[in-house]
């Protein structure tokens, strides 16, 4: 598995021509960089008296932090399984009309595939980005940047594995399951950068 390898082995694959790891699995990657963040502050807050009043919803944040930091490394996997599938069905053959159409009909089932990892990548990278301002305003304050650092890694990374949504949309010809998930989508991401700009003015003014 990818997610267990060195850090540079992850980058030279990603460097490569290879179809798989892409932006999907950076944009994992990016969300998980910025739950991390989050448990950091959590924890250089945890165990000191002085923050012993707000130490129970630190202890709630970090554990969501955790489960979403392991979600998006589950999601690197699959989204590199899904697209693995479609670069699978570019080599089907053509030569014939019968060949044609069962290479249309799995791409567009591969394509489908597809969308899911980087759409649960967008959703969890939604949740990520909701916990960096309660624990930029409760945690250690001398970590407050690296809170307002994980709301930048969490916002780009729901915006980039929304971009990934939406290339494979573009090319679902079912139209009702491409207006279903592009309403998820725009759901998702609703207001999600602003709250990005409110945490990272928030997290500057305390610098």
């Amino acid at each position: 598995m990818i997610t267990e390898s060195p850090v540079n082995v992850f980058l030279d694959e990603l460097a490569s021509s290879k179809p798989a790891p892409g932006g999907g699995s950076a944009a994992g990657l990016m969300g998980a960089n910025g739950a991390a963040l989050v448990s950091m502050v959590c924890n250089l807050t945890i165990g000191k008296k002085k923050y012993a009043a707000v130490e129970p919803q630190v202890k709630e944040i970090n554990e969501k932090a955790v489960a979403l930091r392991l979600r998006c490394l589950e999601l690197i996997e699959k989204d590199i399984a899904a697209y693995t599938g479609v670069s699978n069905v570019y080599k089907m053959p053509k030569e014939t009309e019968a060949d044609q159409a069962a290479r249309h009909d799995a791409m567009q089932k591969a394509l489908k595939v597809a969308t899911m990892p980087p759409m649960h990548i967008v959703e969890a990278c939604a949740d990520i980005l909701k916990l960096c301002m309660p624990i930029a305003e409760i945690g250690n304050p001398a970590a407050v940047s690296d809170a307002g650092v994980g709301a930048l890694a969490a916002e780009a990374a729901m915006r980039s594995g929304a971009l990934n949504v939406l290339i494979n949309l573009g090319l679902i010809e079912d139209k009702g399951f491409v207006a279903r998930e592009r309403a998820h989508l725009d759901a998702l991401t609703a207001g999600m950068s602003d709250l990005k700009e409110k945490i990272v003015i928030y997290v500057t003014s305390k610098l």
